[in-house]
């Protein structure tokens, strides 16, 4: 059984939810777990937890979504976590300085409410960070807990240094593209350090690149690293799935 760690489930992006869902389980995708990382996606991605039993959320406020996010916005989310055990983590949370810095201050005061609710609540987080590996490296330094980093699409030095801090790292799409470094990274690390994410609509693997990505395309993933590290299939499922379990409590 394959385990799709992140991706993102809204109409907006599929024609056809119910289709989204059977294509992962027929695929060996045995539990999908989609963010929801602004007001309208988690409200949309509750009705879904509803329906599938397979399916699981994290829930946050993405770095883009700060000038719209106040005090009561924080609490509607803890209460949300609170009252539904289908809620397994906190994310995608942190910081993302690729558009602009203007607003850093404000992505960090942000980042660090988000941090202390998962504190607060003993709950795990998925990390977001877009060139801005120095703040969120020294933020979750001071993170007294365990997450993803979310699409990690780094160099070595930067995973180890997430490693040392116990953060998994999500291996999506990237590490099937030709002109990636990702697969030098995944060779070198050990597999008991990686989950799999689809970051679905987005990052699709090859040979499907620029398509609507879905998450029956872990499995796709799953070969890749296979490939890398030189085992079976069946044993990347095994312990990227067991990682995912470990890090999620799934029966919370």
């Amino acid at each position: 059984m394959l385990i799709d760690t992140h991706f993102h489930l809204e109409k907006k992006y599929y024609g056809n939810i119910d289709r989204i869902i059977s294509d992962a389980r027929d695929n060996d995708v045995g539990i999908l777990i989609m963010s929801g990382c602004d007001k309208g996606g988690i409200i949309e991605g509750l009705e879904y937890l509803n329906e599938y039993n397979n399916l699981y959320m994290t829930v946050g406020f993405h770095p883009e979504e700060v000038d719209n996010i106040d005090e009561i916005d924080l609490e509607w989310l803890e209460n949300i976590i609170k009252n539904n055990k289908k809620i397994v983590g906190i994310g995608e949370i942190g910081l993302d300085y690729y558009y602009t810095k203007d607003n850093k201050d404000r992505q960090i005061a942000l980042f660090k409410r988000q941090l202390n609710l998962a504190e607060k609540l003993n709950m795990p987080v998925v990390i977001h960070s877009r060139d801005a590996f120095m703040d969120t490296y020294n933020l979750l330094r001071e993170f007294k807990g365990k997450g993803i980093i979310h699409c990690f699409t780094s160099n070595i030095e930067n995973a180890k240094r997430y490693l040392t801090l116990g953060f998994k790292l999500g291996i999506g799409g990237v590490v099937t593209f030709k002109n990636s470094n990702l697969k030098d990274v995944v060779k070198e690390i050990s597999l008991n350090d990686i989950v799999l994410e689809t970051d679905s609509p987005y990052l699709s693997p090859e040979p499907f690149r620029g398509e609507v990505n879905g998450p029956k395309n872990v499995s796709i993933i799953a070969k890749r690293v296979a490939e890398i590290k030189g085992v079976s299939f069946d044993e990347i499922a095994r312990i990227t799935s067991k990682n995912a379990c470990d890090l999620f409590d799934f029966d919370r």
